[in-house]
């Protein structure tokens, strides 16, 4: 229904200008493909979705790594079908898969509220630019992606820095039993080599994501500018799946 109105001989008559190159482009791509037979549907940037307005946003994002720097944090929300916003909306022997409308309307909801707490400042600092995506999983779930700019001030430029907002230890199961909890069920890989090595990761007898993990006292920058997240030997454990397992086995990486 959307595409209709394009289709239209009224919205073809108002369309009088381009720039030349766009046209020459366009005439050349239609000759290439033998686009001889029918009628060429001009698609504007007013079409969300299209791939006009897809490049004027990927322009956009791009303008602003120009104006504020590269982006500083990286973050990825997924969809969980057991929210308990989606569980309590779902029929009688209903299950979360068969109902993308509810995923989709709950999802949307989630990342927006996350946008606000990330603009606020009141997780990461003060904001220079926020942008995200969100993309669609093999199976159906939903999950967006963050790029998050932070002003000059705020940028995180240490070990500790890092330390304050990202940790691949086992917490405290005292201290913070909520928390520990979500990293116990969320976030713990595996177990795979030695404690299953039939594992879906395994490659060749070894995890083709390299866990579990070598412990580290200090979070350091690893090769590629990916860094290596502090992972202390606390002597902090966790049964998981039937396996005993420590930091080592924690899936931030």
């Amino acid at each position: 229904m959307r595409l209709s109105y394009f289709t239209q001989q009224k919205y073809h008559k108002q369309l009088r200008r381009d720039h030349y190159q766009n046209v020459m482009d366009s005439i050349v791509s239609g000759v290439k493909l033998d686009r001889k037979v029918g009628t060429r549907i001009y698609l504007p940037a007013t079409f969300i979705g299209g791939p006009r307005d897809m490049r004027h946003i990927y322009l956009d994002s791009m303008a602003l790594v120009q104006e504020y720097g590269r982006p500083t944090i990286f973050l990825t929300i997924t969809c969980n079908p057991n929210w308990i916003e989606i569980k309590e909306c779902l029929k009688e022997g209903e299950e979360a898969q068969n109902r993308p409308d509810l995923l989709c309307r709950v999802f949307k909801a989630k990342p927006s509220i996350l946008n606000d707490k990330i603009m606020s400042g009141q997780l990461f600092g003060a904001i220079a630019s926020v942008v995200h995506v969100v993309e669609f999983q093999k199976h159906g779930l939903p999950h967006a992606h963050f790029l998050i700019i932070l002003k000059s001030s705020a940028k995180y430029l240490t070990p500790e820095a890092y330390d304050r907002i990202v940790t691949a230890e086992l917490l405290d199961k005292i201290k913070d039993p909520y928390l520990y909890g979500l990293v116990v069920k969320h976030k713990i890989h595996g177990p795979c080599e030695n404690l299953n090595p039939n594992n879906v990761c395994m490659r060749d007898g070894k995890c083709k994501n390299h866990y579990p993990k070598k412990f580290s006292e200090y979070t350091t920058h690893g090769k590629g500018n990916y860094p290596v997240y502090r992972r202390r030997d606390n002597g902090r454990t966790a049964k998981v799946r039937g396996q005993i397992v420590g930091s080592m086995s924690n899936s931030l990486s």
